[in-house]
């Protein structure tokens, strides 16, 4: 028993006995007792060691007050920072949450397929571009190894070769095949991760979580470039070699002395002279092409006539077409037809088409230019009775170096002058260029250029039939 509660029992029994003594006293004093002075002494005794006890034990009873009240204060204090630190750590659970929401919308927004393997070699994570490039389902719970869902060897060799804590990240560019079967080309970027086993779901775990992360970037556009500059350069180099290997035979002829009489060595030296201009030829369109795609080339549009700007062109290529015995043929139309056009550049494209029907039309046979106003647009056509194109070379005809047939003669044409054609009237005046073919007519090639002012009723009214744009089936 503590002593506080010792001295509240003795303080108890002293005054029960004051009370005693005290009631003793009263009946002394009401029968007159002879004994009550002695009486009356010993209760004020009793009465003043009460009231020492009882302050004492008020004084004990406050002081126990206030430590109580100072161990509430020190314990509401602990649990206000219990409070704070349980609300500080709610606050950063929150925010982890949500940045951890946020990186997760992202991975699944990304176009970029992303994979994630777990130190098993089992699929983990699959945004939604990877589940569609892949095929997965990314509710299946059974059988997630990487060897199972992906089919590609070369992504699976990868990511099971950056596991490690010395793995480095690790590139590679590997070719995928979509549902059909066509390849499609990514660089895959692959490293490995590491996570405490406390952060991660495998509560099992004894040491860090080791997973391998890859993200697939989709470079088939980059590839296709790629490609087609190699067929560009090795086609290039095919159409040099031609005319550089018959100048350098031609060339070993003159200086061993073979062509012995100078009428030989006339005829040597004008094929030499012919094979030069055809590289000539090649370089400039190559130059001006590239110009072109690469939008570099000087641009200096203005009005002019449609008809004087065709009569300079077949004039340019009537001594070629004399030389192939090839009649040149203008029908053009009695309107002042006026194009917003660069003068020069629309030159080069009539000047390619009439130069391309002379090499098509066949000997003695016949190219005929026409003209005439097609609605807001001028139209002018190059038309050649030789022998028809197929479907495929008209689906072809404006690709580089593409030639629908073998080329006559030295002065072979270089497979560049339609695309250029092309890339001059669509690409550079906004307007079109198409062919069509008839059995046993020929060809003829149609561009659609802007007109300079809008088309008067009666310059739509008077449109040829023959001039009409070709439908899908001719």
């Amino acid at each position: 028993m503590s002593s506080s509660k010792m001295h509240l029992g003795l303080t108890c029994v002293a005054l029960a006995i004051s009370l005693a003594l005290a009631a003793d006293w009263v009946a002394g004093l009401w029968f007159d007792s002879p004994a009550r002075g002695i009486h009356g002494a010993v209760l004020l005794l009793g009465l003043g060691f009460v009231a020492a006890s009882l302050a004492c034990w008020m004084r004990r009873a406050v002081a126990s007050q206030r430590a109580v009240q100072h161990r509430t204060a020190t314990v509401g204090r602990m649990v206000q920072e219990l409070e704070a630190q349980h609300s500080a750590i709610e606050s950063r659970a929150r925010h982890s949450e949500a940045q951890t929401q946020r990186l997760y919308s992202i991975l699944l927004e990304l176009n970029e397929p992303v994979l994630a393997i777990d130190e098993n070699d089992d699929v983990v994570f699959a945004n939604p571009s990877a589940q569609d490039l892949f095929a997965l389902d990314q509710e299946r719970t059974e059988d997630r190894a990487l060897a199972t869902l992906v089919s590609c060897e070369q992504l699976v060799d990868l990511l099971s070769g950056a596991r490690g804590p010395n793995a480095a990240r690790r590139s590679r560019e590997i070719a995928i095949p979509d549902g059909q079967g066509t390849p499609h080309w990514y660089r895959a970027t692959v490293r490995n991760v590491s996570a405490p086993a406390a952060q991660t779901a495998h509560a099992d775990d004894q040491g860090p979580w080791q997973g391998v992360v890859a993200v697939l970037h989709d470079i088939s556009s980059h590839k296709t470039m790629q490609t087609r500059n190699a067929q560009f350069i090795s086609a290039v180099s095919h159409e040099m070699k031609t005319p550089l290997a018959g100048i350098k035979a031609y060339v070993e002829m003159l200086l061993d002395g073979e062509a012995g009489d100078p009428s030989t060595q006339t005829d040597l030296l004008e094929i030499i002279n012919a094979q030069t201009d055809r590289l000539q030829r090649l370089v400039d369109n190559m130059l001006n092409l590239s110009r072109l795609e690469a939008g570099v080339a000087q641009v200096n549009k203005q009005n002019c006539s449609l008809n004087a700007l065709l009569s300079e062109a077949v004039q340019t290529v009537q001594p070629a077409a004399e030389g192939e015995n090839i009649t040149l043929q203008s029908d053009l139309s009695p309107e002042n037809l006026e194009v917003l056009v660069d003068r020069e550049m629309a030159l080069q494209a009539a000047v390619h088409l009439l130069s391309n029907a002379v090499k098509s039309a066949p000997c003695g046979g016949r190219v005929t230019l026409r003209t005439q106003a097609a609605g807001s647009e001028a139209q002018f056509e190059v038309e050649d009775n030789g022998v028809e194109l197929s479907d495929q070379d008209r689906r072809r005809a404006f690709e580089k170096f593409y030639r629908p047939r073998p080329d006559r003669g030295a002065a072979a044409g270089t497979g560049l002058g339609l695309p250029l054609v092309k890339h001059i009237v669509e690409h550079v005046h906004g307007g079109s260029v198409e062919v069509a073919s008839t059995p046993g007519k020929g060809n003829v090639f149609r561009v659609f250029l802007p007109s300079a002012s809008p088309p008067t009723p009666e310059a739509t009214r008077l449109r040829s039939p023959s001039l009409a744009r070709p439908t899908e089936d001719s």
